[in-house]
């Protein structure tokens, strides 16, 4: 077994373990089932395959913005207990999206997170208690997953591996004020794109009948991007990592039942899985889709995978449409644009290469490339 082998099945083998430690360490402090599949699920997704760390700045952060965001949706959901749940669902994720503009551009990555955590308490009975138990479900996760990882580093890269800091961070443009921001949000059409179709993404999916509607509306919120590259790379992204994440849960708790052996089992395996086929890119997104199915579900009904992997490719189908057929932007004909107009230095070309070669690649096109050094 080479090293990179053996570092892998390490890694997975700390998923595992910091899942399953995670389900259990809330589940002796009575915390319920929906707060522990949330720690086992950060706690997993917190170890970094390369065993690398986070940045310092993520522990304070994301349970700040975790929290806030949940906190809204607490709020709207009991102040406005007695208005139809599809009008205050949208009103909240009209405010997500909003919340996500005040941001700094280099937190903008924790978008996606509000959007999702900020509608949950409207999916099942907001209540105060619940808000506070999630969220401490949340920090034990994120402090198991990160132990784990530091005492499970191997020796060989414990010198190399720190912390990252701010201040060691290479010097970066000046960040926008907060008006700014919100100037350069209003004006975008990528904005108001996600504000109208998250706001409507709940009542888009109980139209469409789908079992689990919420999922056409994480579709949206986290696949559609500023360009139908971007979008389609995503959705494809998206759709391999639920498609690899349902498989074990599928396998172990039909086998197996529920309990903190079998939850170390699914995300463990899930991540093994992964790491063999070498699709890391889709680990997050599988192991999200591994944790969701013992959330409130126990051991999986016949119902549960068919139809969230359905949900959620109608919700991917919905962001490919919007992203098509309102404001489209094409990154691959941006591209071939500065080739011809400018552009000499190709920063602009080198970002826009990702999603022009993933629209080149479904269109047929031969690929683009950036120009070869002189």
């Amino acid at each position: 077994m080479g090293a990179d082998q053996a570092l892998a099945l390490r890694a997975a083998l700390v998923i595992g373990l910091a899942s399953s430690l995670s389900y259990a360490v809330c589940g002796g402090l009575t915390l319920g089932g929906t707060p522990a599949a949330f720690a086992a699920i950060v706690a997993g997704l917190v170890v970094r395959p390369d065993f690398s760390r986070w940045p310092i700045a993520l522990y304070a952060v994301l349970p700040l913005a975790v929290g806030v965001s949940m906190a809204i949706g607490e709020f709207f959901g009991l102040a406005l207990a007695d208005m139809p749940q599809l009008l205050v669902f949208g009103a909240v994720a009209a405010l997500m999206q909003l919340f996500s503009l005040l941001l700094p551009l280099r937190l903008r990555m924790l978008s996606g997170a509000i959007a999702c955590t900020g509608v949950l308490p409207l999916l099942s009975t907001p209540s105060w208690s619940s808000w506070a138990t999630e969220l401490l479900a949340i920090v034990l996760g994120l402090a198991i997953g990160t132990a784990l990882q530091i005492a499970f580093t191997p020796a060989r890269l414990r010198q190399s591996l720190k912390p990252q800091h701010a201040s060691a961070a290479p010097p970066q443009a000046a960040e926008p004020s907060l008006a700014q921001r919100l100037q350069a949000g209003l004006h975008s059409p990528l904005f108001w794109r996600k504000l109208v179709f998250a706001s409507l993404g709940l009542a888009i999916g109980e139209g469409l009948g789908a079992v689990a509607p919420k999922y056409v509306y994480f579709g949206v919120v986290l696949l559609l991007n500023d360009s139908i590259g971007a979008t389609l790379a995503r959705v494809r992204d998206r759709m391999a990592g639920v498609s690899l994440g349902v498989l074990m849960p599928l396998l172990v708790f039909n086998t197996l039942g529920m309990g903190t052996l079998s939850v170390g089992v699914v995300m463990a395996g899930t991540a093994a899985l992964v790491i063999a086929l070498r699709f890391t890119p889709y680990l997050n997104t599988a192991l999200a889709s591994s944790g969701v199915a013992f959330i409130g579900y126990g051991p999986l009904v016949a119902w549960y995978i068919p139809n969230r992997w359905l949900d959620y490719l109608l919700g991917s189908g919905l962001a490919l449409v919007v992203g098509l057929l309102l404001f489209p932007n094409s990154a691959l004909r941006r591209f071939n644009q500065l080739e011809t107009s400018g552009d000499p230095a190709g920063t602009e070309r080198l970002q826009l290469l990702p999603a022009a070669l993933e629209e080149a690649r479904w269109l047929g096109l031969p690929p683009p490339r950036l120009p070869t050094a002189q």
